[in-house]
């Protein structure tokens, strides 16, 4: 079977000039009650979520004629008074990026890359944002002074190989200002890749164009990463965008997040996985709902999660299985959890128990005839920068690598 993907209708009273100029979606974003009531029939629950939030509400006319279509993604973008309420868990700053800030706009939790907050600005405001202390707040947009500031720190860490564009949603910003934040990252010699982490593909995918891509490919390597939570999401707008960008050599990754009574099955997430990969964007990670402010009523268990990720193991391609995992909150880092499929072990024999429950064992060789490789002295400089010179220049990150292998 061929996927196919549908059209988002567009509204009559709407050209379609404006309708596909992406600047116009975000000009005319909906951001109050009586923008969602021509759109929505809110329930009181709804509306009273308008009024008694402090979390600031928007999305693209496009996405809010999808979400008229679906019902799954309603609670992704219409608040609801459930926000106001405490919950078992809710943290301002859920990853504890705040103390892994060492100048405004970074985050230096992992020792080769940092998150570059390059705006406050997103194209909708999804409410379970782990970042609501900052995206939205219109005191965050990066100044020259910040923008300086981090780039010198960079520059200052060769153990830094890797920048991520968040935020906000750096595809808000034109392409002029962009380039200029990727050229500029381009003349720091230690940068390997650069990564554009944007909900653009699945909110307004009208931001995709040639002129785009061309300007992103003088800058390779560059990655996008995507944000789709659900199949709905993948309609034909998206789906072009994801075509042009594999057809331009840009590579896409999804992280999609596991929302309460909305993708949290594996029918859900196995579509979504499907319709992807089938338009070469790759399903990279299946995260837990990070615990920011309001959104217990939109997290899921880590045993719903695994229960998900155990049916999808072994009957969908292992090209198209994200990896689950636990931002840790307080700022632990990522915590992947993997089918555990070892039932026993015995010295050096190993029983494992496959998806489709066929039990085997796996016999390790003589532990003396292990050897580790003669002549790591091509690499070995790379590896003892990346574990202390990065780790050294950021004393929040303690952690060092043990190279004993016994």
């Amino acid at each position: 079977m061929v996927l196919q993907f549908s059209s988002v209708k567009i509204p009559g009273d709407i050209s379609k000039k404006d309708w596909f100029n992406w600047k116009w979606q975000l000009r005319s974003s909906l951001k109050t009650r009586e923008d969602y009531e021509k759109y929505f029939s809110l329930s009181e629950d709804e509306k009273e979520g308008f009024i008694s939030n402090d979390f600031a509400v928007q999305s693209t006319p496009y996405y809010a004629q999808l979400v008229k279509s679906s019902c799954s993604l309603r609670k992704v973008v219409i608040p609801n008074i459930q926000e106001s309420k405490k919950g078992r868990q809710a943290l301002k700053d859920p990853l504890g990026e705040e103390k892994h800030s060492p100048v405004k706009h970074l985050i230096h939790r992992y020792p080769d890359r940092v998150v570059f907050l390059v705006t406050d600005l997103c194209p909708i405001y999804c409410r379970y944002c782990t970042r609501k202390r900052f995206t939205a707040t219109e005191k965050s947009i990066i100044q020259k002074k910040g923008y300086i500031e981090a780039l010198e720190y960079i520059k200052k860490n060769p153990g830094i190989r890797e920048v991520i564009l968040s935020g906000g949603d750096p595809l808000t910003l034109t392409n002029l200002v962009l380039e200029k934040i990727l050229k500029d990252l381009r003349t720091i010699e230690h940068i390997e890749i650069i990564r554009i982490g944007s909900r653009m593909p699945a909110v307004c995918p009208m931001r995709f164009s040639k002129s785009f891509t061309d300007m992103i490919k003088k800058y390779h390597p560059c990655f996008i990463m995507s944000h789709f939570n659900h199949p709905d999401e993948i309609t034909l707008e998206a789906a072009d965008a994801l075509n042009l960008l594999a057809d331009q050599g840009i590579p896409v990754y999804n992280q999609m997040v596991l929302i309460n009574s909305v993708n949290n099955h594996p029918a859900i997430v196995q579509a979504l996985s499907r319709r992807l990969l089938f338009l070469r964007a790759r399903p990279y990670y299946m995260f837990q709902c990070d615990p920011s402010l309001g959104t217990d009523h939109l997290r899921t268990s880590i045993k719903n999660s695994q229960w998900i990720q155990k049916n999808l193991w072994g009957v969908l391609s292992g090209l198209a299985v994200p990896r689950l995992a636990v931002d840790l909150p307080g700022g632990g880092g990522k915590v992947e959890l993997v089918p555990n499929g070892q039932i026993q072990t015995n010295n050096q024999s190993h029983t494992f128990k496959g998806w489709d429950g066929m039990v085997a064992d796996y016999i390790d060789p003589d532990e003396k005839t292990i050897q580790l490789p003669s002549d790591t002295s091509s690499y070995l400089q790379e590896w003892q920068t990346l574990n202390q010179q990065s780790y050294g220049n950021n004393p929040n990150i303690t952690r060092k690598s043990d190279l004993d292998f016994n």
